[in-house]
């Protein structure tokens, strides 16, 4: 890339965190470093006293905590490259294990099991994102592992509460990677690495879904190129935090892009946490980061 096409682009980052997002983010406010050194930074998710777990999801894949306090720990090494991460009420931590092709569940104990592996005859390909509904069933992406392969289908599924087989409840989009539920739990959002639409779902009383429509598009996608759509949050007015090549784009509940969170490295995922739910923590390849936000989470657990 030319010196001016560099400037140009530092030019914009620059304006864009200067203005700020109304009700979002302060002018100003630029995401901080918290700590770097990591492979590759993915799922982190907020826990109820303030803290934050995230993965690391390269050989030697690891999942971390991080305490209130500002404390790092491991909490579970070798994870079969574990990506997106989710909490259950009773503390137990959810892992979409990509190498392992299932979804498993580290206990608070620090035993691990497997959760799903999918359907007889239809094993998971490689799932990368999961969210929690208030009755404990979890939705899931399963986009398969890279290189995209013409013709092969990828997956959202539903895994109803207690049940060991999921029902696949979308094989529609290209690549779907992202996905969280509006505050109400009726609708599902799901974002698609490939594509610059991000979708959404009615959610039924059995967890299936029905009537797909576009819900948002994102910006600054590159002619011809991938959208870069990765993990997502939501916040108390069920604006979405997306994860794209650009930044973190934001979108309003009605499907409105409100502006775009630039960050050093590229991002992979987002959530809120601290105990006011203020903080937006950012994973971003070899580190992660935090920005104090106007906006808050969800009243709800993790993301």
């Amino acid at each position: 890339m030319k010196p001016t096409a560099l400037l140009f682009l530092f030019g914009l980052r620059c304006l864009a965190q200067a203005q700020g997002i109304a009700g979002v983010v302060a002018p100003g406010s630029e995401p901080v470093l918290v700590r770097e050194g990591f492979t590759f930074t993915e799922g982190p998710v907020g826990t109820a006293d303030g803290g934050l777990f995230f993965s690391d999801i390269r050989e030697p894949s690891k999942t971390y905590r991080l305490d209130p306090d500002g404390k790092f720990s491991v909490v579970r090494e070798k994870t079969n490259s574990t990506n997106g991460l989710a909490l259950m009420k009773n503390g137990d931590l959810l892992g979409a294990e990509g190498d392992g092709k299932r979804i498993s569940k580290r206990s608070r104990d620090g035993q691990v099991t497997p959760v799903t592996e999918g359907i007889p005859g239809m094993p998971l390909l490689a799932p990368n994102d999961l969210i929690v509904d208030a009755k404990g069933g979890v939705y899931f992406t399963d986009p398969g592992p890279r290189p995209v392969v013409s013709g092969r289908k990828s997956y959202v599924y539903y895994l109803p509460p207690g049940a060991k087989q999921p029902m696949v409840v979308d094989d529609t989009i290209a690549r779907p990677n992202g996905l969280t539920l509006t505050r109400n739990g009726r609708t599902l959002i799901v974002d698609d690495t490939i594509g610059d639409t991000v979708l959404a779902f009615e959610v039924q009383p059995n967890g299936s879904v029905k009537n797909k429509r576009a819900f948002a598009k994102l910006h600054d996608t590159p002619a011809g190129g991938e959208s870069g759509a990765d993990g997502l949050c939501l916040d108390r007015a069920d604006r979405v935090y997306i994860s794209t090549f650009s930044g973190i784009q934001v979108i309003d509940s009605s499907g409105q892009y409100l502006g775009t969170i630039k960050v050093d490295r590229k991002p992979a995922n987002v959530a809120f946490s601290r105990l006011d739910k203020q903080t937006l923590y950012i994973t971003a390849r070899e580190g992660l980061y935090r920005l104090r936000m106007l906006s808050q989470g969800p009243e709800r657990l993790g993301k």
